[in-house]
């Protein structure tokens, strides 16, 4: 069997990695993305070969709508001629619209009913949708989706994408004696469902206030947002400006204060004391805060004091619940399988 990946971020490359090296062993894969720094750099990490087909599109609906447009244009004659039996992708907009164009059967995976312009691209075109069984069907249904055709799983994504292992080269990151690493990760900017408020910026300035001891360490998204962070705060915080295996930063972090998404997530299941500041608001962060796993908090001196209460505790509690939750969670793959034996029947 012919399948084709479409892997557009660095979530869908962690959360298709597993699943692309088992099913390439009987079949024969395709996997694209687009020119996207994020993605391109964490794809020679993880090793896993990618073919670059068009580019991301930015912040400006003009200049995405173009590279969309533009994209599926290249698409459309590479994907003719690998002529897949099947597409899967994490609603690709352009996977959506190729595959329908060319009548291919569409398997889409989702966690983000909140992206409506992308829902409304992709969902009515395929014909399943597999998403985590905390989401509501009517959640999907709403974008032109039949109830029946979307598949629950028992899992949040962050579950299979907290599970990989990561280059024993690259384990340990230096950290000076005695400090404490308080991770934080900036808020998406260029997605069409994001504000155009930067509330990680004062969150920033008050951790500086109140720990300058420890070691403050930020993960910007997008060149820019680089350049922004390291000009507002200078050597006061240490500026990730290369792409990193978030997991080996995870691994070293004694608190996260994350935006609610994917990295929020994993963050809460490997068991570190996690802050959200809930930027988008979506179903799986407040599934973690119901679960105690993740601490919701938008003032940033309220951040501040739940960070202080962190470092003051033993955390032991947390780790034990999110073990707990993590192990009740299943593995998508084999829910994959049958749904492509059901539609190519």
């Amino acid at each position: 069997m012919k399948i084709w990946f479409d892997v557009l971020t660095p979530k869908q490359l962690l959360f298709f990695e597993p699943m692309i090296k088992r099913i390439k062993k009987n079949n024969t894969v395709l996997c694209t993305s687009r020119d996207y720094n994020q993605v391109t750099q964490l794809a020679k990490i993880r090793n896993l070969k990618l073919i670059i087909v068009g580019k991301h599109g930015g912040t400006k609906r003009h200049d995405k709508l173009n590279a969309s447009l533009h994209r599926a244009k290249l698409l459309s004659t590479r994907i003719k001629k690998f002529s897949p039996d099947i597409t899967i992708s994490f609603c690709s907009p352009e996977a959506a619209r190729v595959s329908y164009g060319l009548d291919i059967i569409h398997i889409c995976f989702s966690d983000s009913p909140h992206a409506s312009a992308v829902m409304r691209l992709v969902v009515p075109l395929i014909q399943k949708l597999l998403v985590p069984w905390i989401i509501p069907k009517k959640e999907f249904v709403k974008f032109g989706i039949n109830s029946n055709d979307v598949i629950h799983y028992k899992a949040i994504d962050a579950s299979i994408i907290a599970k990989r292992k990561v280059s024993k080269n690259n384990k340990r990151l230096d950290k000076e004696s005695g400090r404490r690493a308080i991770l934080v990760r900036v808020e998406e900017e260029y997605a069409s469902y994001s504000t155009k408020k930067r509330p990680a910026i004062p969150i920033i300035k008050e951790i500086i206030k109140n720990f300058n001891d420890e070691e403050i360490v930020v993960m910007g998204r997008y060149t820019s947002q680089v350049r922004q962070l390291a000009q507002t705060f200078g050597k006061k915080i240490i500026v990730l400006s290369k792409v990193i295996d978030s997991k080996i930063l995870l691994e070293n972090t004694d608190v996260f204060v994350g935006s609610g998404g994917t990295m929020t997530a994993e963050s809460a299941l490997l068991g570190i004391p996690t802050i959200s500041y809930n930027a988008v608001p979506n179903i799986i962060e407040s599934y973690l805060v119901r679960k105690k796993l993740v601490i919701r908090e938008t003032n940033p001196k309220r951040v501040a004091i739940s960070i202080r209460n962190i470092l003051e505790s033993s955390n032991l509690e947390t780790k034990k619940r999110s073990k707990k939750i993590w192990s009740s969670m299943e593995d998508p793959y084999p829910i994959l399988v049958k749904t492509m034996k059901s539609v190519l029947k």
